[in-house]
């Protein structure tokens, strides 16, 4: 009997023209071998940093609700030794308490008048003009106390 021709032999690793194809193909079989690692490794990653994250912030809220307390006590006591030294200089209590109510009135007042101010640029009406398709045009609403300025008509 004859044997096979040698050319019908698998090729060997040695052989040149098929030595690419395996070697692709091998690199690419590692590389799915090791995927599953991989995004393990970073999913694990990504869960311990977000419970860093989540500890982080709540110390954050925390030490915002501390500050904030004390930051009001400390305004009740600026204000409560103004009362006091305007009473101290002779001014009746109930005068001096409402100097102060008055003062605090007026702070709370353009507190809020620079909100109503501020309001319309949360709705962000340059991106919406720019994003607005075909004519139709979104045109800003003025603040309810500040003044309307006219633009000029488009050519």
């Amino acid at each position: 009997m004859a044997d096979p021709a040698p050319a019908a032999e698998t090729p060997t690793p040695d052989s040149g023209p098929a030595k690419p194809a395996e070697s692709i193909f091998d690199s690419l079989h590692a590389v799915l071998r090791e995927l599953p690692g991989l995004v393990s490794d970073r999913v694990d990653l990504f869960s311990l940093e977000l419970s860093r994250a989540g500890l982080a912030l709540a110390q954050i809220v925390v030490l915002i609700v501390g500050a904030a307390i004390l930051g009001v006590t400390a305004w009740l006591m600026l204000w409560a030794g103004i009362v006091v030294a305007l009473v101290g200089l002779g001014l009746h209590w109930a005068l001096a308490l409402l100097a102060a109510l008055l003062v605090n009135a007026a702070a709370v007042w353009i507190a809020v008048l620079r909100v109503q101010r501020l309001l319309p640029s949360l709705r962000l009406p340059a991106t919406r003009r720019h994003l607005t398709l075909g004519g139709g045009r979104i045109e800003p609403q003025p603040a309810a106390n500040s003044p309307v300025h006219e633009r000029p008509a488009a050519s």
